[in-house]
């Protein structure tokens, strides 16, 4: 009986594996450009979004179904990673020199009205509650639906909706708000 354990064990494992390897294709960027709208910074996003996987395969073993789909499982995971970044960059505070990523199929003025809007909204999501930018971040930069983002944040998908509503309310309120200051 061991014996048949041990290879039923074997087999999960090596289904998690490769569902995981599925997800790493699918899910990887999703989870960069959730990094990047709480971190800001390209590269680290990049990193962090490497870093849930790697985190992933070596909690496999301890991975159990229960519900939730692995996807999930992984946002959790990049959500914890982030907290535990942001904090560590609080304590040492730095100002990177590369954060501006030239791509040769853009001109430079493309370039800088792309980054003046995606500092526009990273502003104005700061002023979001917790949760509402939480919402916000798996649904549009994470490319979750609304009950996947629903089983990460133990909340129903009717709860999620409302959030994200009234979320992107108060976005178009905020950037309304401050396109009308600059026009003064």
């Amino acid at each position: 009986m061991g014996a048949e354990v041990d290879k039923g064990q074997e087999e999960a494992s090596r289904h998690h594996e490769a569902t995981l390897a599925g997800l790493y294709e699918e899910y990887y960027s999703k989870i960069a450009r959730y990094a990047l709208v709480h971190i800001g910074n390209r590269t680290e996003a990049e990193d962090l979004a490497g870093e849930v996987f790697v985190r992933a395969l070596d909690s496999l073993k301890l991975y159990k179904e229960r519900g939730i789909p692995m996807q999930a499982w992984l946002f959790r995971i990049a959500h914890n990673l982030m907290v535990d970044h942001l904090r560590e960059r609080a304590k040492h505070k730095t100002v990177p020199i590369d954060t501006l990523q030239i791509e040769s199929d853009m001109s430079p003025a493309t370039i800088a009205e792309k980054n003046i809007e995606f500092e526009r909204v990273t502003r104005a999501m700061e002023q979001l509650t917790p949760a509402q930018k939480e919402v916000i971040g798996l649904r549009f930069f994470g490319g979750l639906t609304s009950k996947e983002v629903g089983q990460i944040l133990n909340k129903s998908d009717g709860a999620v909706r409302e959030m994200q509503r009234a979320a992107i309310e108060s976005l178009r309120k905020l950037l309304a708000t401050e396109s009308t200051s600059f026009g003064e």
